[in-house]
């Protein structure tokens, strides 16, 4: 170019626009350039290059191998007619016992002598969920770090299907004894196992004539009363108590769901096929010793499992 014709480029305020811009530009990309890489596009390496953060460690929430083991409930926790008529057998509770038959709940997390020091069992043969907060306030007092609940057959066990526990009081009762805990023991965890299908004990244990006669001495007449019974009122009846326990369960399920430390079985006890094996030859209603091991390994199984 002729030194003596001097180039006219833009104004003096456009060029340094002009500047800025790449500058700023320039200054994005830097800023964007480790995020910038495309997805088949190796990162920046060397010793140049930014280490990542390491990822905060989080303690789960939930403990798979709690460290003692207190269990609340009725006469199913109890092991009511399981080793004898009309009599509690604790020894081979699901959730406690110490019977090498049944493996209970608290053996296979804590072993036989972790079981035998470190769990309690507060359930009471005939409790309703209306007892469940009492039975909680005393089983604080152990500071279990794991609650197993098993609670509900004898609220829709009734003499009728009007006496049942409505539904509303039955979830009141179960957050009060919720929240009972929680204000002893905010970091304990709660196991709750669902309410049995009634109706499939009904259906099995009609076919043994002993069974049926045990039945007529009042145990869950709402559902057991006239067992040969097919007529529609006796259907209706027995209907009736399938939605309820079927609506306990909800309830269980949404109030354990609001608590982060709350394992619902999603419905394993109640769904269970269970058959004659895993009653009472007693009465044909409780579990038996085998019908307690069958509880303990689906409450093993919620315990332990890596998520709900």
């Amino acid at each position: 170019m002729d030194q003596g014709t001097r180039w006219k480029g833009p104004k003096r305020g456009g060029r340094s626009r002009a500047v800025l811009a790449a500058v700023a530009a320039a200054a994005v990309l830097g800023a964007a350039g480790c995020d910038a890489v495309g997805g088949d596009e190796a990162a920046p390496s060397g010793t140049g290059a930014k280490k990542a953060a390491p990822a905060p460690s989080l303690t789960p929430v939930w403990d798979t191998s709690p460290a003692s083991v207190a269990a609340v409930g009725d006469s199913i926790t109890t092991g009511f007619d399981a080793c004898a008529v009309l009599t509690d057998c604790p020894e081979v509770s699901w959730a406690t016992g110490g019977s090498e038959k049944v493996d209970s709940l608290a053996v296979r997390l804590l072993g036989p002598a972790g079981a035998a020091e470190r769990s309690w069992n507060y359930a009471v043969t005939g409790a309703r969920m209306a007892d469940l907060p009492g039975q909680m306030a005393r089983a604080v007092g152990r500071k279990p770090e794991l609650v197993a609940v098993m609670a509900g057959a004898n609220d829709a066990c009734r003499a009728t299907t009007s006496a049942m526990t409505p539904v509303a009081d039955f979830r009141a009762d179960f957050e009060e004894a919720i929240r009972t805990l929680r204000k002893a023991l905010p970091k304990a965890q709660v196991y709750v196992a669902s309410v049995p299908d009634l109706k499939r004990l009904w259906a099995q244990g009609r076919t043994s004539e002993m069974g049926k006669q045990v039945w007529k001495l009042g145990i869950c007449p709402s559902m057991l009363g006239d067992p040969d019974a097919l007529d529609a009122a006796a259907n209706e009846r027995r209907a009736t108590v399938q939605d309820r326990v079927e609506e306990y369960n909800k309830a269980l399920e949404e109030v354990c769901a609001e608590d982060e430390r709350c394992r619902y079985d999603g419905g394993a006890v109640y769904e269970y096929r269970f058959g004659t094996a895993q009653l009472s030859r007693w009465d044909w209603f409780h579990p038996s010793i085998d019908g307690q091991a069958r509880l303990a390994e689906i409450a093993h199984r919620t315990v332990t499992a890596t998520k709900p």
